[in-house]
This record gives structure tokens, sequence and C-alpha cells, in this order.
């Protein structure tokens, strides 16, 4: 599968006039669970692709537990595993393809999931994720400023004397709440501005401001239920994060093909759906052999 998008710069960066916006409907709590049933449905479908897919978010939590670890700030061990959960959306964009594919009567595959980049709102989801990573970065920033304002500089002990110092002193309790709900403010702002939008854009070609708007519309239609969503993605998260971080194997697939349905049931869908460019067939022979395996590079 050819991963670059036969258009020039100017047509990958911007996407396509959605029209008129699309109605928002109001989410019920049998929603989210009708969505994560959905979800995990899709998972078990195409199990192998999307924790193929997904298996580099517990290698890399675990590198990063160990970078941690290695160099001696454990203060950050926790907003790195909780503010790494802010670019899941946008990491999740090919499991929506996946999903968008079997809702249709397609046959999906892992390389159906690489091909978003082939999408001409591709790069309206990179902005969007480049506007997440740096919301991760500032929000890992400033938990680094709340621990120095609360401890000071010097460098955490080893693990048992760190939690005693968080868990068992009136330094620590002032960490964790202000930390938390400095750490809800932004989960918040991730939330409100990506809770549809990558779905959105794979499914109209939506740019990044038609995305976001409708986002924030869906949030302030359904404040309590969105809310809910925020809950059950952040307690499965942490659930999945526990065991070395390989339950996010399981949990972040599951919430993004998850997050695609709960998409269908907030937004109206396009009477007149964009379709996916699809690559044109390329004759291979035998000679090419392996250089074929690189198909997207000789085609480029």
């Amino acid at each position: 599968m050819a991963l670059s998008y036969s258009g020039n710069a100017s047509d990958l960066a911007r996407a396509a006039d959605i029209g008129p916006a699309p109605a928002i409907y109001t989410l019920t709590p049998s929603d989210l669970r009708d969505a994560l049933r959905l979800g995990w449905d899709d998972f078990k479908a195409v199990p192998s692709h999307a924790v193929i897919l997904c298996l580099i978010y517990p290698v890399i939590g675990i590198v990063l537990a160990r970078t941690v670890l290695g160099y001696s700030i454990l203060p950050l061990l926790f907003p790195l595993a909780a503010g790494f959960a802010l670019l899941g959306p946008f990491a999740a964009i090919g499991l929506y393809e996946l999903s968008r594919r079997r809702e249709t009567g397609e046959d999906p595959s892992a390389w159906h999931a690489l091909g978003v980049t082939r999408s001409p709102s591709f790069g309206a989801m990179l902005a969007l994720g480049l506007a997440l990573l740096v919301l991760f970065l500032v929000w890992i920033a400033t938990a680094q400023a709340i621990y120095v304002s609360t401890f000071g500089n010097a460098p955490a002990a080893a693990i048992p004397s760190f939690l005693s110092q968080v868990l068992t002193t009136p330094q620590g309790w002032q960490l964790i709440a202000v930390g938390c709900g400095t750490g809800l403010i932004f989960a918040l702002v991730a939330l409100c501005i990506s809770a549809v939008s990558f779905p959105l854009m794979l499914d109209r070609h939506a740019g990044v401001m038609d995305a976001v708007t409708t986002s924030l519309r869906v949030v302030a239609r359904n404040p309590v239920t969105m809310a809910m969503w925020g809950v059950i993605v952040a307690a499965l998260l942490v659930l999945g994060s526990l065991p070395f971080f390989l339950g996010l194997t399981v949990v972040i697939p599951l919430l993004g093909h998850a997050t695609w349905h709960l998409y269908r049931k907030a937004v109206e869908r396009n009477p007149n759906p964009p379709v996916m460019p699809e690559r044109s067939p390329t004759r291979r022979y035998a000679a090419d052999f392996p250089v074929s395996l690189f198909q997207g590079r000789r085609e480029d």
C-alpha cells in the first residue's frame, strides 16, 4: 500500500469543506455502553491488527517508566502515564478507519489502518495531533513545576520513601490534590477539542476548525454524558497501565473503536459521504523481490 498522498502540499494541509454543520444528538449512558460493546466487537473481529497497531503503547510506556526510574525523577512517572492519554485520540486514527470499514461491510486489515494517510484531511489530523502533543508537553512541565513548588528541587528518593512522602505527609496530599485538579483541567481541554474530531475528519474530510467546533458542540450538548465518558476512559487507561502497561494493548484499541461508534451516535451521518482515495493497482514481478515489499517506496 502506498503511504503517500497524491495531491500537493497545500491539498494535504487543508481538508474539504464539510458544508452545513451536522446535527448533534443527545447521548445517554446507554449509548456509552453500546459504544463500548460495539468497540469490543470490532476488537474481537480484528484483534491481531488492533494489537499490532497499539503494541507501541505498552512498549513506550515501559521505556518511559524505565527512563523515569533510571534518572530518579519518579515524580514524573504518573504525569507521563496519565498525560500520555492526551495523545490517544490522534494515535487511534487507524482504529477509526478499521471500524469505518467494518461498518460498511468491507474487510479491514492493518494496511487499511495505514490508509488514513491518503485522506484529504490527513494534514488536518496532523495539525490537531500536534496541538495535543503541545498540550501533553505543557502538562508535563506543569506537573514538574507543581512538584518542585511542593517538595523543592531535591531529587526523589527510592520508591518506598517516595511513596511514603507522597501518601503520608501533608505536602504529599497537597501534591495529589493540586496535581489531580490540574490534570483534570488538561483532560477536559483534550476531551472537548478531540472527543469526535478525528473520526469527523476521517469520515467527512473536515478541517481542524470544523472538527473542533463539532466536538465542542457534542460536549456542550451532552456535558454529563461526556463527563461520564471521560471517567470511563480514565478508569480503563489506569487499569490498562497497572500490569506494566501491557493492558493498554487491549484498552487502547477498545477505546479507539468505541470512540468511532460514539461519534456515530453523537453526530448526524453525512448523506453524501466522501470516498477515501484508493491507490491504483500496481503489477508486481518476481524479479522485483524483495524490493516489491516496499511498494510505497517504488511508487514514490
